[in-house]
């Protein structure tokens, strides 16, 4: 697999080796020892799936405590996947970076704790495997608004998304509660 490191050098693209011909592909999504080399040490608790529709945006979604992790794929369609720092300690606070993902290159993201994450959808639909490294605690979930003028996220989409109450409701990031 060739992995990549972004302008967040944490945050990785990551394209794994696949093998096809006339019956179709194969490819390792995760293996252990390989993700591990490419420094990416991670025990995953949690595998999610979604489906979203053509100008859904989720997100910016994070854990203050139980804080996870995240391998990001997408089996069908193709999403604009985002990570935003919010470690409010490191030099690339309130940064962000975005890729796209589809089930056509297998592109994954590796978003490790630390980060905000997102996605639009930018086909007729779109389905995300994420693998995550805890629990999901919505007690713990914080929601960081995804046109925050501070970050400026480039998002490839025309008009307003369509976005649950919860993401509509996100914090600015100024005001949001975030990592040391």
């Amino acid at each position: 697999m060739k992995v990549t490191p972004t302008r967040l050098s944490e945050v990785l693209l990551i394209e794994p080796r696949v093998f096809g011909d006339a019956r179709g592909f194969f490819y390792e999504s995760w293996n252990e020892r390989k993700f591990e080399r490419a420094g990416i040490r991670a025990r995953f608790v949690q595998d999610n799936h979604s489906r979203s529709e053509r100008g859904v945006l989720r997100g910016l979604h994070y854990q203050v405590r139980q804080p996870q992790g995240k391998l990001i794929r997408v089996t069908e369609g193709e999403i604009f996947d985002v990570a935003v720092d919010i470690r409010r300690g490191s030099a690339t606070f309130g940064k962000w970076e975005g890729a796209r993902l589809s089930g056509e290159s297998k592109k994954m993201l590796w978003i490790p704790v630390g980060f905000a994450h997102g996605f639009c959808v930018l086909s007729d639909f779109a389905e995300v495997l994420y693998k995550a490294t805890d629990f999901y605690d919505p007690e713990h979930e914080r929601c960081i608004l995804w046109s925050d003028p501070d970050l400026g996220i480039d998002w490839p989409i025309s008009g307003a998304p369509l976005l649950s109450p919860k993401d509509a409701a996100g914090m600015r990031l100024r005001a949001a509660e975030v990592f040391p």
